[in-house]
């Protein structure tokens, strides 16, 4: 594990805020050391930058997530960001819409992927 740090601390608590304690706590479950440095070397790289100020809103920050993960085609983890809008403040038009930048700049097939992203998450989210 590496060594704690202010700025690693606002990231793991940022990462908390944003994807909820139960998915933090299967990320960082495995006891393996080097499963622990990585953890913390992933929550102050993409974490980090989500506390380190500047211009960008954490909506601003999270539309640009969803983004950059539909363009790379990880839909994985766009459903995870996806998921946390109620945190970022990202609303479900404002979702909606990013598909069509999404499609338009990254590729119809991208676009679609997103869409159905987004819609087995709604359907998750109304029925639990």
């Amino acid at each position: 594990m590496t060594e704690e740090t202010d700025d690693l601390r606002a990231a793991r608590a940022m990462r908390r805020a944003m994807l909820g304690d139960a998915y933090v706590d299967r990320a960082t479950s495995d006891p393996d050391p080097v499963a622990a440095e990585f953890q913390d070397y992933v929550t102050s790289m993409a974490w980090g930058v989500w506390t380190r100020g500047g211009a960008l809103t954490t909506r601003d920050r999270s539309l640009l997530v969803m983004a950059m993960t539909a363009a790379l085609g990880r839909m994985e983890e766009f459903r995870l960001h996806a998921s946390s809008t109620a945190q970022t403040g990202v609303t479900d038009e404002e979702l909606d819409e990013l598909l069509f930048q999404i499609a338009a700049y990254c590729g119809v097939p991208a676009g679609i992927s997103a869409r159905r992203e987004i819609q087995a998450m709604r359907a998750d989210r109304a029925g639990g």
